[in-house]
């Protein structure tokens, strides 16, 4: 009895936004993404709509916040390579640590690719070091056209 009263409580506490939510809700598309919960405060209760406004616009705001999320979307990912493209085309520098944030979400086997040729890219240098990896990166988004205008496809 005790269980299901406990049980109860838990979903309650849920529907109602007590708890934070550190992923969509199960059957999402995404439902493999994760974020801290201590770097994002999004109640339990919030669409995954605006659940991804919000991680997106904090990305835009400190993109070194993309570290804290496993198995970003697409449109978290443009976002980041958003921001990595302002620092490279107007040289404020650390633009390699955004890079390096890149590399290491697309060592995940689950994340969605959005620029074609980019998991290739990182593949092919798994045993270099992180920086160099990270340049290597931001070699190939420099090589390409527009990086940014890929139409996500479901």
């Amino acid at each position: 009895m005790m269980e299901i009263l406990l049980t109860w409580l838990r979903r309650l506490s849920h529907l109602l936004g007590f708890e934070t939510a550190d992923s969509f809700p199960p059957g999402h598309p995404y439902e493999r993404t994760r974020w801290n919960g201590a770097y994002f405060d999004i109640a339990s209760d919030v669409k995954p709509e605006q659940i991804e406004s919000r991680l997106c616009d904090a990305i835009a705001n400190t993109p070194l916040v993309f570290g804290y999320i496993t198995n970003p979307t697409p449109r978290m990912q443009r976002t980041l390579l958003a921001m990595l493209e302002e620092r490279m085309r107007n040289n404020r520098g650390r633009a390699s640590e955004l890079a390096a944030l890149l590399v290491v979400a697309y060592d995940s086997p689950h994340i969605s690719e959005v620029i074609p040729g980019l998991r290739s890219v990182v593949a092919a240098t798994r045993h270099d070091e992180l920086p160099e990896r990270a340049r290597s990166v931001m070699a190939f988004l420099g090589s390409t056209q527009s990086p940014f205008d890929v139409i996500e496809m479901n």
